[in-house]
């Protein structure tokens, strides 16, 4: 059995946990004062996720790039080749807030969409 220990970033209490794992299976976790501290350690000592926030570049505008982030969390590992895939990404100028510039991010079921308009 292995043992992690994490900050939890659930709530502004930032308890610290202890996760111990068999495998990839959580056998019990400690520390928490509240139900999303121990749900945030059994995801976060499993597998990472975090909302990727990041610029799409912008074709025929002022504007040369547009703010972006995913709208739920995608997995941690994930974010070398979601970066490659931006890269690939442009969008046309105008573009309004809220436009998802890509749906099921990687398979994700995560869309991409952007955090304010460009022009």
């Amino acid at each position: 059995m292995t043992e992690k220990k994490l900050v939890c970033v659930s709530c502004p209490m930032g308890c610290e946990l202890t996760v111990v794992l068999e495998g990839k299976k959580v056998v019990s976790v400690s520390g928490n004062r509240c139900p999303r501290g121990e749900e945030y350690a059994r995801s976060e000592a499993v597998e990472p996720r975090r909302v990727l926030m990041t610029l799409v570049r912008v074709e025929g505008g002022r504007d040369r790039v547009v703010s972006v982030k995913t709208d739920r969390p995608i997995p941690l590992r994930l974010f070398p080749k979601a970066m490659a895939r931006v890269r690939e990404l442009s969008v046309r100028a105008p573009v309004a807030i809220g436009t998802v510039i890509e749906e099921n991010f990687l398979s994700t079921g995560a869309n991409l969409v952007t955090t304010r308009p460009a022009r």
